[in-house]
């Protein structure tokens, strides 16, 4: 590692520490924002903000290039009732930065501003960077990186920040949340009447639990249905005459949202009702430069389950950071302070050989 290399890590390791010592839940990262932009004005950045989101773009950038997104969220979930810290304190201890949101995805945030600061100034570079800190992550709200990306030049390839050990996440399962409804007929529960709507709702019940979808990603696998919530009735001796539960359901990169849901319906009683189509399922496109870049840096690449605001970026991108998902949303979270320094490195790495390749290839 360089002396700038080694600075800017140390650099964003103090960022961090700010940041987690700042809250920042889901629609109140409005002073996590100003810390950032703070930040970014401090190395002589031009900044824009809206709402909670900041961006800015590599100095000398030439609109004749394509551009890359460098994104990742400074939002956080509200710390579990396990903790056994202070969740809004950094502590560092045998190389380890405790504290709410240095896993998910603080680390993965700094990391990837200090490659923006080690890279940006490089004017031999076939792309402009774009770096975005954006805002409602965790609840997949709409005043997030959706709310920005019209306001954003069209781009080639987005890295999305989430701690992942750094392997390369090339495709994501969507997320698609159906509330169902399933009707009976209310009746007294002494006599021989009505029609059970918890009965009806169980037969339903028992089609998902071993519900198949009929296509198979290659990268991600099977799409899974499973139900979460149910709520029927409001007296003992009632029949009751509705019935509602909660479908989650990972939709993998074969399907779109409404082709998942339409696959569901037939089989089922109940009446569906998708609370959005907005969380769709991604993929890297196959021959994109990007994976041969992984290739060539010999890094994993792997389907990833769980979500983040790859689901509303509308371009390629991958989904890769220091850190390690089983730690996000835990109790005493923390990240390694190795993993920072090697995610700066390894984002460096990654741009570097994609431009290499760019350069190369036109």
């Amino acid at each position: 590692m360089d002396n700038l290399m080694q600075t800017l890590s140390e650099k964003a390791i103090i960022l961090l520490k700010s940041l987690i010592e700042t809250p920042s839940l889901s629609k109140e990262e409005n002073l996590t924002a100003d810390l950032i932009v703070n930040f970014l004005e401090q190395n002589d950045l031009q900044t824009y903000r809206k709402g909670n989101n900041v961006w800015t773009y590599s100095k000398n950038q030439n609109p004749a290039l394509p551009y890359l997104l460098l994104n990742s969220h400074h939002d956080t979930v509200k710390p579990n009732s396990g903790y056994t810290r202070d969740p809004y304190m950094a502590m560092e201890e045998e190389g380890k930065l405790y504290g709410l949101g240095s896993n998910d995805a603080g680390g993965c945030l700094v990391s990837l501003i200090a490659a923006f600061l080690y890279l940006q100034e490089n004017s031999s570079l076939p792309f402009n960077l774009i770096l975005a800190a954006t805002a409602e992550e965790e609840i997949s709200g709409k005043n997030g990186i959706e709310s920005i990306l019209n306001e954003l030049p069209e781009i080639d390839l987005a890295i999305v920040g989430e701690p992942t050990l750094m392997q390369m996440a090339v495709a994501e399962k969507g997320l698609l949340v159906i509330d169902a409804e399933v009707k009976g007929k209310a009746g007294h529960a002494a006599r021989e009447e009505g029609e059970n709507a918890i009965y009806k709702a169980l037969e339903d019940l028992n089609i998902i639990k071993d519900f198949q979808f009929k296509r198979i990603s290659p990268y991600l696998g099977k799409s899974k249905v499973t139900a979460t919530i149910i709520e029927a009735g409001s007296q003992h001796n009632v029949v009751p005459d509705l019935c509602k539960y909660t479908l989650d359901v990972r939709v993998t990169d074969v399907y779109t949202l409404e082709e998942a849901l339409q696959e569901l319906k037939p089989v089922l009683q109940a009446v569906l009702h998708p609370r959005s189509l907005r969380l769709n399922s991604s993929k890297v496109p196959d021959g994109h430069m990007i994976l041969e870049v992984g290739k060539r840096l010999n890094l994993k690449k792997y389907g990833s389950p769980t979500l983040s605001d790859q689901a509303l970026i509308p371009y390629p991108s991958v989904k890769i950071g220091p850190g390690d998902s089983a730690r996000s949303h835990t109790a005493d979270e923390f990240v390694y302070l190795e993993e920072i320094k090697k995610g700066v490195k390894g984002y460096v790495e990654l741009l570097e050989t994609y431009a290499s390749l760019y350069k190369n290839k036109n």
